[in-house]
């Protein structure tokens, strides 16, 4: 069997199209194991699997590769002298195991040198079918479509076509630090950062303040598992927080507290990169969801870093979020209960809209704030969390 698999906007990158197909050729590579054979044609990759392949595990596999915008299982004959009779024996034998009473042929010729046209294949095997099979002929809306791909050296047939995360893939676009919380948010800001070519390194603040422990990091684990089914491995950072926490309270008040446990959390974030060579911060914000993230509060928070800050949720409703959380498997995980660092020892009221100039007065009352960063990343937690 052979799975033919497609990409879109991989397509439109001219000069570089070759590197970003290569990525995703060896990204595809790392998640079907049991490949045997990979390689690349125009348009597309093709991927030579083993006897005893399992469809189900591997599409849902495929289906969450960013850079595949859609894929199917597919027949292969080489393109020889008698290949319309190959085309026809295949595209036969496939449409009568199906059950349907009309159908359409729908023919993809990117080998132009092909001595048939797409128009004249679609005659051919359409009569084939409607002859031997009694079935009729439906252009707009049939019951079944049978794809012939004629590429440069073979034709793939194939009825059914599954869908991708489309994008770009992970590792094309370089690195960047997620800020990686206990809740919903975070897991699909991370999403949609490796969609866009980013690989991820996740890193967790944790808050030892409150009662948590090992059932804490236990579910950062499972939700950086989930996710790395997408980018195959993860590296985990899990950063103590409790020294800062402590030092952040005596010293600044209540309702000013979350906005600079923001801050040094992206501090800490920052940190981590000078080890990673990671080119930028991820965060789970979007506008007005809560208090920290009014734009008042996000902007003091986000000039904390030197690196850029990337929102990719900044638009999001919280129901678009849910949907998205439960569609790549990290929802569950994320409404497990969780004590969560910035709504520790803060005001009844947080402020809202912060003024940066009283946040840094705030934080000139904190010494060796650099020293506290520093300290807390070297005694980080590091794991590495593969593709299972």
């Amino acid at each position: 069997m052979h799975i033919v698999i497609h990409y879109s906007e991989i397509g439109l990158k001219r000069g570089n199209r070759i590197f970003f197909e290569k990525k995703l050729t060896e990204n595809i590579g790392k998640t079907l194991v049991r490949a045997d054979n990979i390689y690349r044609r125009h348009g597309k990759v093709v991927v030579e699997t083993g006897k005893s392949i399992n469809i189900g595990i591997t599409a849902k596999k495929l289906s969450f590769i960013p850079g595949i915008s859609s894929f199917a299982f597919a027949e292969k004959t080489d393109l020889r002298a008698e290949a319309v009779e190959d085309i026809k024996k295949i595209a036969l034998r496939k449409l009568s195991k199906q059950s349907f009473n009309t159908f359409r042929i729908k023919t993809i010729r990117s080998d132009k040198n092909f001595p048939r046209s797409s128009v004249e294949i679609n005659a051919i095997v359409g009569n084939l079918i409607r002859k031997k099979l009694g079935k009729k002929v439906d252009l707009d809306n049939p019951d079944i479509t049978l794809y012939i791909e004629i590429s440069e050296k073979e034709a793939f047939l194939y009825t059914k076509k599954y869908r991708g995360v489309g994008g770009l893939p992970v590792g094309s676009s370089g690195k960047a630090v997620v800020l990686l919380s206990g809740g919903i948010d975070s897991p699909v800001a991370s999403f949609f950062a490796m969609k866009r070519g980013i690989k991820v390194v996740f890193v967790h603040v944790l808050n030892k303040t409150m009662k948590g422990g090992r059932e804490t990091t236990d579910k950062i684990k499972k939700i950086v598992e989930k996710l790395s089914v997408i980018q195959n491995d993860s590296k985990l950072y899990i950063v103590p927080f409790e020294k800062i926490q402590k030092t952040i309270i005596a010293n600044v008040p209540a309702e000013y507290r979350m906005i600079v446990y923001r801050r040094f959390m992206l501090r800490i974030a920052q940190a981590v990169p000078g080890r990673e060579k990671s080119k930028a911060i991820i965060v789970g914000d979007s506008v007005g969801q809560v208090a920290s993230q009014t734009i008042d509060n996000l902007g003091c928070v986000y000039k904390s870093a030197d690196l850029p800050v990337l929102p990719p949720l900044i638009g999001m409703n919280k129901e678009e979020i849910i949907e998205i959380a439960k569609r790549i498997g990290t929802y569950d995980f994320s409404i497990l209960p969780y004590p969560d660092c910035c709504s520790f020892m803060i005001a009844k009221h947080p402020e809202t809209k912060g003024d940066i100039k009283k946040v840094k007065m705030l934080e000139g009352l904190i010494k060796d704030k650099n020293n506290l960063v520093d300290r807390s990343v070297k005694k980080a937690g590091v794991e590495l969390i593969t593709n299972s």
